[in-house]
């Protein structure tokens, strides 16, 4: 196992509500007829964390192998529940929260405004 920083076991609310929920892609794709094996954003989380490697901050911040390091200890432990790649989203959102890129409240917001326009 890695060297977790001390951050990383600290639970984040929001996500920790995310994980209790189970809407997992298999699920919803079961629920709504949805025959595509992988959810409609992973292709934006692939592109995220390739900006996020390939960012001139980002090294600041966030580097490669950081982030790589975090998502492993977090997918293989407090995100173990979740099957891939919801267990990656949660993970990459995880680190971005204890490293300051977003704090908990905009993460909530943006989530509030994603279900808003999902239930339209």
């Amino acid at each position: 196992m890695t060297d977790v920083e001390p951050e990383l076991t600290t639970q984040i609310s929001v996500l920790r509500d995310i994980v209790s929920r189970d809407h997992v892609w298999p699920r919803m794709a079961t629920k709504y007829g949805v025959s595509n094996p992988l959810p409609p954003w992973k292709s934006s989380l692939d592109a995220l964390c390739d900006v996020l490697d390939r960012s001139e901050c980002g090294t600041d911040v966030l580097d490669f192998k950081t982030r790589r390091d975090e998502e492993d200890a977090l997918t293989s432990s407090t995100y173990s529940a979740l099957p891939y790649p919801e267990n990656q989203l949660v993970a990459l959102a995880h680190s971005l929260v204890s490293h300051g890129v977003i704090d908990e409240a905009e993460l909530q917001q943006r989530l509030a405004e994603v279900r808003e326009r999902l239930e339209r």
